[in-house]
């Protein structure tokens, strides 16, 4: 606003003296003096554009430099009518905000209105037009019926009409042989809808991301809250004390909120009015072996977030692209993104959020990429989980590494209370935390670059995979088999479920869903998991399920019997990240193996297995495409149960309040059969508790093996 005096001194210094003369000579900055602006504004109230006879009075009043009160009312103006521009911006944006939601009231009004003569839903004045419209329907079936009827005479020597009726079919009990998906069961009993299962869906309910209308306003409102975001995300990342404060326990950066909230004001940022409001803050920084650009390129992609993170990410969608970016790069590009979070738990709910997504540059070889909530009317109740500006920096670094600085900052309100087993893990913000976001995306890095190298070995290949085309298609297929395991297992909003009592105190999760996939086999699929601790560390526990040795202890599908790995294909530099076909001794079926794959990483670790017959696996094996393999993988997921000493600190030798010893680990086991391959078959309850009979005996025999008391 001020214009100071430097820059006249400074224009009539002469061009043929050293620097050392012109530094003297230049006549020092100063601001102007109270007395002066304020002679200045009241002039400005008066006359907002004074002349230059106007000008040559207040200069020589004010001892100002006719230019200078020039430029003093140039700079006024501009601000003035930035002012007046963010007011209107301002009541515009309130307006909007108001219309909305008596748009939203009026639909829900409109949603509740009865007749008051029949009580029923009232009639719309488009009746007639509705009846006439399903009887030009009907009419133009009825010729199709005719149609198809007339040809199918000519195969079958008499029309449809004669035929008999269908009886419905009433499918046998789940086949629990190892990799069999034939009708072997247990007998009969009766059948049920896939609708009538309390809790289950046959079919796919609308998920939350429908399309948006989006107004230009709108998209400068998002641009707006996406810059402010970056500003705060980059603070937060490059700042250390006082923002963060290592915690005394585990060394680890914690938000100090006391610093947060006076440096970060948000005096409006009530986004919940619930008293169980919690904050989750962590920061964690490691090298990824990725470059920048890929990184950022994945990030960016919803559809490459979601491969990048099968463990944590369920469901992501761009809803629209409010900025591509410039120049063919990613600098610049806005998204409006939803997203559902989750642990591979039964017992632990996703997170929804709909966010903005917005990348920079910041220099050469240096990106930054936030996330931050934005608040969609429509949606606004279904949410309970509100992100504060995440994200992550990513620093290029020689030979194609970058370094990565993760933030996640969120607000969650718990509608219901975390189930006990998980509520250490949830409330310290480790089972949704930084680090456990940077180290999936370095052990994914690691097995992207396993994947991308071409040479093989002998020694990890064991002889049988014999090119790198086929090493590359059994990675793709392992790979397909986890992300649908994960799929099967989380708690998503996309498919409904029923819990079983069973064994333990958690009891089974059970779903039911009617697959078509063309990597799933066609018809009724069911998928049943549940959760339960050890005493046990979970490295141990990872351990004692990739043993081959050790199998027949827990595999109740393999009958006892022995099995020997006869490929494997490291995907990472921890021994235990690798993809193995195991075969069965003493089996009926010797034309089946058990692909599996195990990953591990300070977050917690997976073991995923499959049974594929050997045309299937020679198949990917020679390098042809395995997207049309089917799959249906069973496995574990095992973390660390989160118990605290005191404090913040994690501990590995206390007692709890619970009378545990920490270092225990939560073990989720969970199995996917097929119930029957007609998809407009019925479910038998025998199944259902067939299935649930597998996960009891699966948990004991895991409990005998690993010494641990059965209840």
């Amino acid at each position: 606003m001020d214009c100071g005096s430097g820059g006249v001194g400074a224009s009539g210094s002469g061009g043929d003296h050293d620097s050392s003369d012109l530094s003297r000579r230049k006549k020092p900055y100063h601001r102007h003096t109270a007395h002066q602006i304020q002679r200045l504004e009241s002039m400005f109230k008066e006359c907002p554009h004074p002349d230059e006879k106007q000008r040559l009075h207040l200069s020589r009043e004010l001892g100002l430099a006719p230019r200078q009160i020039k430029f003093w009312f140039q700079n006024r103006r501009t601000q003035m009518k930035a002012q007046h521009e963010r007011a209107d911006n301002s009541a515009l944006r309130a307006e909007n905000d108001k219309i909305r939601c008596e748009n939203i009231a009026i639909r829900e009004a409109l949603k509740n209105v009865i007749c008051p003569s029949c009580g029923g839903p009232p009639v719309t004045e488009d009746s007639y037009f509705d009846d006439q419209k399903m009887r030009m329907e009907n009419a133009q079936l009825k010729e199709e019926l005719d149609r198809v009827s007339s040809i199918a005479a000519k195969y079958i020597g008499r029309p449809i009409s004669q035929l008999p009726p269908v009886q419905p079919v009433h499918i046998s009990s789940l086949d629990i042989r190892m990799a069999s998906f034939d009708g072997y069961g247990v007998g009969a009993g009766p059948s049920l809808d896939l609708d009538l299962l309390p809790g289950s869906s046959s079919s796919m309910p609308n998920l939350p991301f429908q399309p948006v209308v989006i107004s230009d306003m709108d998209k400068s409102l998002m641009s707006d809250i996406a810059a402010n975001a970056m500003e705060e995300l980059l603070r937060l990342l490059q700042t250390n004390e006082p923002l963060w404060i290592k915690s005394n326990n585990d060394g680890k950066d914690a938000l100090n909120l006391e610093s947060y909230e006076r440096i970060f004001p948000k005096p409006h940022n009530t986004h919940f009015k619930s008293p169980n409001i919690r904050v989750e803050a962590s920061r964690d920084s490691g090298v990824v072996i990725m470059n920048g650009l890929a990184l950022v390129d994945m990030f960016m992609d919803s559809n490459k977030w979601v491969e990048l993170f099968p463990t944590i990410v369920s469901i992501a969608k761009t809803i629209e692209v409010i900025s591509p970016g410039m120049l063919g790069t990613h600098s610049g590009s806005l998204q409006l993104m939803y997203e559902e979070l989750q642990v591979l738990s039964p017992l632990v709910p996703t997170r929804e959020f709909y966010t903005l997504r917005y990348c920079q540059q910041i220099e050469q070889g240096l990106w930054a990429i936030v996330n931050v909530s934005y608040d969609l009317p429509q949606f606004a109740s279904q949410c309970r989980s509100h992100r504060l500006p995440s994200g992550c920096l990513i620093q290029d670094m020689p030979n194609g590494y970058s370094k990565v600085t993760w933030l996640e900052h969120v607000e969650i309100e718990d509608k219901t209370p975390i189930h006990r087993l998980y509520r250490d893990l949830v409330h310290s913000g480790s089972a949704f935390g930084a680090e456990r976001w940077l180290t999936t995306l370095q052990r994914m890095c690691e097995r992207f670059a396993c994947l991308m190298v071409s040479s093989t070995s002998t020694r990890d290949l064991g002889g049988v995979i014999p090119s790198p085309e086929g090493k590359r298609s059994m990675m793709k297929l392992a790979q397909r088999m986890v992300n649908n395991f994960c799929t099967s297992v989380g708690t998503s909003n996309s498919h409904r479920s029923t819990t079983l009592s069973g064994s333990n105190e958690v009891g089974v999760r059970v779903t039911v869903h009617k697959s078509s996939d063309p990597g799933q086999p066609n018809g009724i699929v069911l998928s049943a998991a549940t959760t339960f601790w050890l005493p046990v560390s979970p490295q141990n526990v990872f351990n004692f399920f990739k043993d081959e040795r050790t199998r027949p202890q827990w595999d109740v599908l393999s009958n006892g019997n022995a099995v020997q790995e006869v490929a494997h294909i490291a995907n990472g530099s921890h021994p235990g990240n690798c993809i193995s076909v195991l075969r069965a001794f003493n089996t009926s079926h010797n034309n089946m193996l058990i692909l599996q794959e195990s990953c591990i990483d300070s977050s917690g670790s997976l073991v995923v297995y499959c049974p594929v017959d050997l045309p299937a696996i020679n198949v990917a094996m020679s390098g042809e495409d395995p997207s049309y393999i089917p799959l249906l993988p069973s496995g574990f997921t095992i973390t660390p149960d989160g118990h605290l000493e005191q404090g913040d600190g994690a501990s590995t030798s206390s007692s709890t309040g619970h009378g545990r010893s920490s270092g225990g680990s939560l073990i989720t086991v969970a199995f996917q059969i097929l119930v029957s391959s007609l998809p407009s078959a019925k479910l038998n309850l025998d199944s259902v508790t067939t299935v649930n009979n597998l996960i009891g005996t699966t948990v004991q025999q895991i409990k005998a093996a690993l010494n641990c008391p059965s209840s």
